[in-house]
């Protein structure tokens, strides 16, 4: 076990970043690791559901990405709509900071705007005089690291087949590898947490657990709820969704109830896991926090293994990548 971020980094080619999905959501490469025998496999994500066992439920989460990308009418600002606040409210980042500080004026889509609050994190919570359109004059707000503009494509590949409720400023990228037919072989229930733009935020600290974790928005219905206590094994299909079992664990003493609420859990070693157990998610960047949490439950050790055999196998990483399934 390690606490030191130096060491969560992997080298990776940079032609290894998946900057387009696959023309089939399922047919990318799934690497099977089974932590108990230190086994890995190399297989397909066609042959998930083969993996299931009786009693077996997966929890999916149905947050839908926003087009929440928006340039400032006179385009010296661009806004990365995270949350709205009430009352025309919203919270927004922007880039160039030093262009937009406390009480500064902007516009976008014809509405004028003013900051009220530049939070400590450098978030802005700007009030505008009207609804701000973001369906009319936002684009999706595809990771960073793509290196390319959005694309038309992009406003179907870059969603679930499943997702639902509009909030999220980046896609549960786990569950992109789903088609209808194989959802439908899979027993399954959904839970929302509305990703938020601190998934992509480094960890600058030394030390990992002196790093502050970003909050994010969750629900867990009592329907799935209900689904998950006549459950077996708990399949968690992503880091979001593990986020979302292990909050709602983590407050019921270890019972999954039904929940509304945001969670700023940071999952790494030497994290004990109370809900999940298998996981499926995509492969992480480098000294990520999705990275430390798929390490507290294989072992980093495990990991930086798994993911140097990724790499020599010519694996494609990141959002619109191939995918690991974790077991015991």
């Amino acid at each position: 076990m390690s606490l030191l971020l130096r060491d969560y980094d992997y080298p990776l080619p940079q032609s290894l970043i998946a900057v387009h999905p696959l023309t089939d959501r399922s047919a990318s490469r799934m690497m099977v690791l089974h932590r108990d025998s230190r086994l890995i496999e190399h297989r397909r994500f066609a042959e998930f559901p083969s993996f299931l066992l009786p009693g077996d439920l997966a929890v999916l989460n149905d947050t839908k990405v926003i087009p929440a990308r928006v340039f400032s009418d006179d385009g010296r600002i661009e806004f990365l709509f995270l949350e709205p606040a009430g009352g025309n409210r919203w919270l927004c980042m922007v880039k160039p900071g030093r262009k937009l500080p406390l009480a500064a004026s902007t516009a976008v889509g014809g509405v004028p705007g003013v900051v009220q609050e530049v939070l400590p994190t450098g978030e802005r919570l700007i009030q505008f005089d009207a609804p701000v359109d973001l369906d009319r004059i936002g684009q999706l707000p595809i990771p960073p690291y793509l290196g390319r503009a959005v694309e038309p494509a992009d406003a179907d590949r870059y969603q679930t087949i499943y997702a639902r409720h509009p909030g999220a400023v980046a896609a549960p990228t786990a569950g992109l590898h789903f088609t209808p037919g194989i959802l439908a072989r899979v027993p399954h229930a959904f839970v929302t947490l509305h990703v938020g733009a601190g998934t992509f935020t480094p960890v600058r600290t030394a030390q990992i657990r002196d790093h502050p974790m970003h909050r994010e928005r969750f629900e867990l219905s009592p329907g799935t709820a209900r689904a998950i206590h006549a459950a077996g094994r708990l399949i968690a299909i992503g880091t979001t969704t593990v986020r979302v079992l292990e909050s709602c664990a983590a407050a019921g003493g270890g019972e999954i109830l039904p929940q509304i609420g945001s969670t700023d859990l940071f999952i790494h070693p030497p994290y004990q896991f109370r809900a999940v157990h298998t996981l499926l998610t995509n492969f992480h960047l480098p000294k990520s926090t999705l990275l430390m949490l798929v390490s507290a439950l294989a072992g980093r050790e495990f990991i930086l293994e798994a993911y140097a055999e990724a790499i020599r196998e010519r694996y494609r990483f990141f959002s619109y990548g191939d995918c690991m399934l974790i077991l015991p």
